[in-house]
């Protein structure tokens, strides 16, 4: 038993070995196949302080502010729709409570 444990934890590390070096060939295949080495690609998403002392981030190249994700926020909480799976898990909920508080109350009466 011993060494079937100790096979299946070397295989899994030679395995996950496998792994990381097969990202670092990606990642090098992916650089080369660039071609050059360009600044302005960082990366995906970046945070930088404007001058009027605002964080500015940027996701995939589209510059998002603070007064962008607040107005978003406020136009989201104005848009009341319906979620039926919301609703009828509410719904359940409280029948359940209901249920459970009326048992409890039950078994302390007798």
């Amino acid at each position: 038993m011993g060494s079937f444990i100790g096979k299946t934890i070397i295989l899994g590390l030679v395995l996950l070995f496998g792994v990381f070096l097969g990202m670092q060939q990606a990642n090098n295949g992916m650089l080369q196949m660039k071609g050059y080495h360009d600044p302005q690609l960082k990366g995906a998403f970046s945070i930088q302080m404007n001058e009027e002392e605002e964080r500015e981030a940027s996701i995939l190249g589209t510059a998002v502010t603070e007064k962008d994700l607040a107005e978003k926020q406020k136009q989201l909480e104005e848009i009341e729709s319906f979620n039926a799976f919301s609703k009828a898990g509410k719904a359940l909920s409280d029948g359940m409570t209901h249920a459970a508080r009326s048992l409890y109350d039950w078994v302390n009466g007798k």
